[in-house]
């Protein structure tokens, strides 16, 4: 869905759609769209067909549910490759401007931080079996 159509779902649809709300997608945006001269200026070449708002989108949907390149491609009409490029581009932009990060671990080790941490024990166990060379 280009962003034109998401932006006007309300919004818990907006939410379901992408898992981010409103707010931080324009945040997101508008950290983007000031990235987006720099990178034409230093790559050159023909200016791309999509809005950096459907760059986002196809960022976000590649996220949320995970779609290959090849789908988020043929639903923004841009080739498979084309498409990894500007995903790509937006995840290395959003990671670079430190505004979107997570808490790092010694804010969840802080006792008062209001973050409930659980931890589950995943780990393998070894299962007795009989060794091979006994009959």
């Amino acid at each position: 869905m280009r962003y034109k159509e998401a932006v006007k779902l309300s919004d818990v649809a907006f939410v379901r759609l992408t898992g981010v709300t409103h707010g931080i997608a324009q945040q997101m945006l508008d950290v983007l769209e000031a990235a987006e001269p720099v990178k034409q200026s230093e790559l050159g070449g023909r200016p791309s067909p999509l809005t950096t708002g459907d760059k986002l989108m196809m960022m976000l949907e590649y996220w949320r549910e995970y779609r290959t390149f090849f789908h988020i491609g043929a639903s923004f009409g841009v080739s498979e490759s084309t498409a990894h490029k500007h995903v790509s581009w937006a995840q290395k932009v959003l990671a670079g401007c430190r505004q979107f990060t997570l808490p790092g671990k010694k804010v969840l080790r802080q006792r008062d931080n209001g973050i409930e941490v659980i931890y589950i024990d995943a780990t393998e166990s070894p299962i007795e079996r009989p060794k091979k060379n006994r009959n």
